[in-house]
Parts: C-alpha cells; structure tokens; sequence
C-alpha cells in the first residue's frame, strides 16, 4: 500500500523559524550547522532532507543519515516518515557499516565475515592471561575502553606506548608498555578465533573502501548525499570513514555543537566541527541560537558558564517566558545535600508535578546512593539511569555480603576497623585511583560505604550487625518498583534527554571539575559537562554542593570553580584579588604580591632567590629530558614556578610533595620518585 504523501515543500518551510529555514534551504553541500541546546536541531536536518526529496533535489534511497545512538536514528527514521521521506536510510555509524560489511565481504574476501562480539571481555581475559596479567572485571572493563580509544584513534597496539605518553593516556594500576602488549595479545586472540568487535566494523568497513575500488564506487553511487548528526562527538576513524564514503564529494551537511562535546576521553574530536570550513571551502555555515527548551533565567546561566572560555558555542537565545529563578544552595554535607533536594521534589510532587518530569544529575555513579536513600525515606519512586542501583552494583553487593559473613562469625568488636580491612582486602584503599574508568567507579561505590560506615559508627553502641542491617534496610527500600519516577543519572548519561525539573547536585571543587582532570583541557571538558546538565531543564534548575562529605566533617569544600561567575556576589568564593581581601605579602621583603606567578612563589619577582638555585637548575635539566621523553612543551610536567618551590621547600616524602602548589596526586605518581630522588 502506498504511503500517503508527506507535506507540500511550502507547507515544510512555514513549519521552521528563520534559522531552521535556511538549513532547510541549503540543499547542496558542504553545510555546517552550529545547533546550541534546544534549538530544535533535529527538526531543522529532517525538514531539509523531506524539503531535499519534496522539490526532487534528493533521490530518498541516495540520502544516508549517520546519527551516533539507535535511538536517534529510531527518532529520525520516524519523523521522517511523517515528513513524507519513509525511504531515507537513517543509521549509526556502525549500523551503516556493518550493512556495507556483509553486503560485501563475501564477494571481496571470499569468506564468511567474522563473528561481531558483544563485548571485548572475554578475549581480553585470554590475552591478558597470555600475558601473565591478573585482571579482574574492573580492570578488564578499563583495558576494553582504552583498546576502544586507541583503535577510534587509529592508534596500533606497536605504538600505542608511545602515543598513550604523548596524550596523557592511563589505566590505573598499569604502565603503557603492559597495556600495549595486552592491546596486541587481543587483538591476536580475536582474529585467531574469527571474531572483529564494534571498532573493527568501521575499520573493515574503511579497509574495503580503500583497497577495493569496484566497491567503493558501488557504495558511492547508493549514497550521493549525507547528512550527521552530533558531529562534535565524531572520532578519527569515523572521520576516515565518512570521507571513504564521500569519496572526494561535498555533498555534506554536518550538525553539532562544540560546546557540548563531552566524550573527548573516548576519542571524540570536536575539531572535525570546528575546522569544517577550512577542510571544505564554500561552506554554508548556519548557526541555531533559537532556544525552545528552557527559561530565559535557564538560558542566561548557561551562556554566563561558557562566556569567555575555549568551549564557548553559539549564544543561545530563550523563546520561552520567564520563570523561577534558578537556585544555587550551600549545604552543611552530602547527606544534607540529597535530603534537601528530596524534600524539594516531594514539595514538587504537592504543588501537582509529575515525579517523570524530575531529575537528580551528578558527576559520578555512585553518588547516587544519597539520593537515592533520601527519595525513598519520602516514599518518591526513582529509576538510575545509565547504571545498576547502588545496592545492585557487583561490588556493593559482594562488600555487604562479606561485612554480613564478619557479623555472623563474631568479628567486628572493632567496628570501623573490620570496614576498613574487609573493603581493603577487595582492592579499596584511602587514596582514590588517579585516572577516569571501572576501577575509579568501584573505588567510589567502596568509598561510600565506608563514608556510610563513619557515619552509622557515631551512633551510640553501633555494632557491625547493626551496620548491615541498616544496609539491608537501605537496600529493601531502594527496590521499591518503579512507575513514574525521578531519574537520577550522571552528567553523561543524561545527554540528549531534557526534563521539566532538573538539580545538579555535588557541585563542589574536586567532583566538578573531578580530580584527574589536571589538564586545561580537561578541566574544560567538565565545564561543557555542567553546560550539557543545564541545558537539560525547562523550567526549574537547581545547583547544589556539599561543603563537607559526611554530617560533622570540616567545611572545607568550596563551590566549583565553574560556578563563580553564576553565583550572588555575596555568594562567591574568593579566588582572586578582591577590594576587601588580605592581600598576600613576600615572604622576603614583606611588599604586596600583585601578580599571579609572585602568588605561586610567595615572593616578588625582584626579591633575591631563597630557594637552592643548584637543585633548580638540577631540576630544570631533569624536566627538559622527561618532556623529551614524553613529546610534550616543558611546562605541562611543572612550571618554573613550581620547581622554585620544590628547591625551596626541599620535600622528603610524596605527602610533602603534594603540599607544593602546582603539583597534584597524578602527578606525584608520575615524577614524584624522580623528584625526590633528585632532592635527596
């Protein structure tokens, strides 16, 4: 039966604003559109690419359109169905490939294609056994997402050391060389077996292309026009691949946004948006700045959080009328922070709103326990998205289960003490990992138990028994099923999604921006990260941060450094020289230090040298080799600054080290040793 005829291409154009309009209208490539958070991005490329077939510009078998998650190209292939172009191809990156692989690799190979793994763990289990490597679950997940980074960055396992130095790339508990041999081990393991993964998909697919011409053109005469989505999240080998597919054509609209991309650890470059001009002269660049999603107090807090900085996008402008003020709140600790939030959602639930229409958004998994023990004393249902509930973790659940096996046997006279060492005996330890992965995430998930254990411990007579039965209690109401409820979700997890009520919690220095992001790039990378929570809100936002971690603890945590700009002035943090602050004096001659880099010292600039100007020089020669060593500029290792300091102050331990300025926790695992041998 044929499908009823999809809207006239006047009546697909009236449908638009102005900005959507011109997209629509810019039916020949090379198109770059620049589409800020809630600007309507997807109705504007589908209004195109029906407005492309409806004048007869466009063949709708020859349109692919690339989108990054099955269910964008679901949502696509949808509303292009509506729009009167059903036939359009809408497809992920690896769907599209994947089709290609099987259509072709018989004829080109003469052999069956290998088998697609769901996942990478198994053989990774085999290569790192190979290797003499004893891996658990957490560090194979780790070495699966780092061999998936490498293999989007068209990195090989020979020189993935060498790379991985250059670009600061880890795995916790393991050096590049270790995890280089692994990479190669599996990589040996899996073509043994004829297996590819996801990331050989696109790699074949590339691979076919390139060396087979017959099959590149048969591929190029199917798809003569291309349209993707969330380009800003694009990696080099899918840049590779696109443009075998174009193969040296234009005809290419490409949609994203810049401040939004939050995936660069996963290979993600945002530079194939930004640089589209340059690569493909006679762009038709058009910017979306129309913002239907969230209030104009919404709108302004989010183009206030990126004025001024490298992630800046487009300046969105809001269409809808005004509403509450956006909140930014102080709480005394965590356990503080998610009751008040709760209670502010149950006052939502009072006043008529729908539990579906909230969410709790946070830096890392496991913060979510907090919220979700406050929801439930309230009795509000709740769903974790992106991610098992706290109790449900495999860690969580294997930590309980041997805190209860201690009880029963009789351990635990001493409390706390029996926490500690049953959680150390299954890799906790009271220093965090230093880098991003699976390890951090169940170090985290150990870390709040032990958080919940110091503070269950302050209540009178408190036993090990008692303890577990309040977790299993925790746990019994934190199963409570789940209709319409109040999603909590990290910051990644919650992009693309938008909801009527929205507070981000754990605002705080040192959770945003998180430890390990101890490189400017980094640290903007978490900014887009508040950016990207923001901007999920239409109508309420709340900001929150904790000022201690447990109920008692010292307030010493500030508000992230992200938010100085958004907060009341009588609110902020000072950070810098302010009319009313103690200025800082030289430690020398006594005179106010003025500059940034005499601050760091401690001294003025022309005040004579206190610190051992051989040491320095020492150490100046050292970090010229290891910069060398790691191909990167002189000052990424330390700043002159800060081996003045370390000349001066002379530490002896690791600790000592981390009381100097300018050095943090990852960089004492990287050159601590070498320093201290240095000044010993």
């Amino acid at each position: 039966m044929p499908s009823a005829p999809g809207p006239s291409p006047d009546d697909l154009l009236a449908a638009l604003d102005p900005e959507q309009r011109r997209v629509a209208e810019a039916l020949r490539g090379p198109v770059r559109v620049l589409a800020g958070a809630g600007t309507g991005k997807t109705r504007a490329i589908t209004h195109r690419i029906a407005h492309g077939v409806a004048t007869g510009v466009y063949a709708p078998t020859e349109i692919l359109a690339v989108t990054f998650t099955t269910r964008a190209a679901g949502e696509m292939r949808q509303r292009l169905r509506v729009l009167g172009a059903g036939p359009v191809q809408a497809r992920t990156f690896h769907s599209a490939a994947l089709r290609q692989l099987r259509y072709f690799w018989p004829t080109v190979h003469g052999t069956e294609l290998p088998t697609l793994i769901e996942s990478k763990i198994g053989l990774l289990a085999t290569a790192a056994r190979r290797q003499r490597l004893q891996a658990d679950q957490a560090l194979l997940r780790d070495l699966a997402s780092e061999i998936e980074w490498a293999k989007v960055s068209n990195v090989h396992p020979d020189d993935y050391a060498r790379v991985a130095a250059a670009r600061g790339r880890s795995v916790t508990g393991q050096d590049a060389d270790t995890v280089a041999r692994v990479f190669g081990a599996y990589e040996e393991v899996k073509r043994g077996q004829g297996r590819m993964d996801m990331e050989d998909v696109l790699l074949l697919t590339a691979g076919m292309l390139a060396e087979d011409e017959r099959v590149a053109a048969q591929v190029r005469r199917q798809y003569k026009w291309f349209v993707v989505d969330e380009f800003q999240d694009v990696s080099p080998l899918q840049s590779a691949l696109l443009d075998l597919w174009l193969g040296g054509r234009d005809e290419l609209c490409v949609v994203g946004d810049p401040a939004q991309t939050i995936y660069s650890f996963a290979g993600a470059n945002a530079s194939y948006l930004r640089d589209f001009p340059a690569k493909h002269p006679g762009t038709t660049s058009i910017e979306l700045v129309r913002n239907y999603r969230s209030t104009p107090e919404i709108v302004t807090a989010a183009n206030t959080l990126l004025a001024g900085s490298s992630s800046r996008g487009v300046d969105l402008r809001a269409q809808r009328p005004s509403g509450p003020a956006v909140t930014y709140t102080a709480q005394p600790d965590e356990v503080a922070e998610a009751e008040a939030v709760a209670a502010r959602i149950a006052r939502l639930k009072d006043e008529g709103r729908t539990l579906g229409e909230v969410a709790v958004l946070f830096r890392i998994n496991a913060q979510s326990e907090a919220y979700e023990e406050a929801l439930s004393s309230r009795g509000l249902s709740y769903v974790v998205r992106g991610a098992a509930r706290f109790f449900d973790r495999p860690e969580v659940r294997e930590a309980v289960t041997r805190l209860r096996g201690a009880a029963r046997s009789g351990e635990g006279d001493e409390f706390l003490e029996t926490v500690h060492g049953t959680l150390s005996g299954m890799g906790w330890t009271s220093q965090a990992p230093t880098t991003r992965g699976q390890t951090r995430d169940r170090w985290e998930s150990w870390q709040a138990l032990i958080d919940q254990a110091t503070q269950f411990a302050r209540t009178a007579g408190a036993t090990l028994g008692d303890f577990v039965d309040d977790l299993d209690r925790r746990a019994a109401e934190q199963h409570a099923p789940v209709a319409d409820g109040v999603t909590l979700a990290t910051f990644h997890a919650a992009k693309g999604l938008e909801w009527d009520s929205v507070f981000l919690c754990g605002l705080q220095d040192g959770t945003l921006p998180i430890t390990y992001a101890d490189t400017p790039a980094a640290i903007e990378e978490e900014r887009r990260l508040l950016y990207v929570g923001m901007t999920r809100a239409r109508l309420d936002l709340g900001l929150s941060w904790a000022q201690a971690r447990n109920p008692g603890g010292r307030a010493s945590r500030k508000p992230s450094r992200f938010l100085t700009p958004l907060l009341p002035e009588e609110s902020r943090v000072d950070r810098g020289p302010a009319r009313n602050r103690k200025v800082a004096g030289c430690r020398e001659c006594g005179k106010p230090l003025m500059t940034g880099p005499e601050k760091k010292r401690g001294r003025c600039e022309d005040c004579p040298a206190s610190y051992d100007e051989a040491l320095f020089e020492q150490l100046r020669e050292w970090r010229k080799a290891r910069a060398g060593e790691e191909s990167v500029p002189a000052f990424v290792v330390f700043t002159d600054a800060t081996l003045q300091l370390i000349a001066e102050h002379k530490p002896r331990t690791p600790e000592a080290l981390l009381r100097i300025s300018g050095i943090g926790r990852s960089k004492v695992e990287k050159y601590g040793e070498d320093v201290l041998t240095l000044v010993g």
